[in-house]
C-alpha cells in the first residue's frame, strides 16, 4: 500500500516534514520492488535521514551484553537506560525509545562486534 503526506507508518510520525516526504518517497520506491514493508520503512527512514540532514548531530544508543543480561546505553556513557533477560525483549522497548529521542540504535553480538545499525 503506499504512503502519502496524510497516510504514513506510525514509525514516521516524528520525523521533521520533510525528512517525513523523502522517507514516503524511498519507502513506496521500494514496495514497487517488492520489498517487505517493514523493511522498506525502515531503509526509507534511514536513507531519509542521511539525505536531509545527515547523522553527526544524532546521538548513538548501544544494545550490549551485560553478563546476564541485555542493556541499552547511550554512547560514552555506560550506565543502562533500560535492562532485559533477553535481547529480544530489550529490542521491543529500545526502538521506540531510541525514535523518540531521534537516536540511532547500535545493536552488539554477544561477543561485544557490532551486528546492526537503525536509523529508525
Amino acid at each position: 500500500m503506499p504512503w502519502s503526506n496524510n497516510d504514513y507508518p506510525d514509525s514516521m510520525k516524528n520525523l521533521q516534514d520533510d525528512v517525513r516526504e523523502k522517507a514516503i518517497d524511498i519507502a513506496n520506491a521500494l514496495l514497487e520492488e517488492d520489498y517487505d514493508e517493514g523493511r522498506a520503512i525502515s531503509i526509507g527512514i534511514a536513507q531519509a535521514r542521511k539525505y536531509m540532514d545527515g547523522d553527526e548531530h544524532r546521538t548513538e544508543y548501544h544494545i550490549q551484553p551485560d553478563e546476564e543480561e541485555w542493556i541499552l546505553t547511550r554512547q560514552h556513557t555506560g550506565k543502562a537506560i533500560m535492562r532485559e533477560d533477553t535481547k529480544e525483549d530489550l529490542l521491543e522497548t529500545a526502538k521506540e525509545y531510541v525514535n523518540e529521542h531521534d537516536g540511532i540504535l547500535v545493536i552488539h553480538k554477544l561477543d561485544g562486534s557490532v551486528s546492526d545499525r537503525l536509523y529508525e
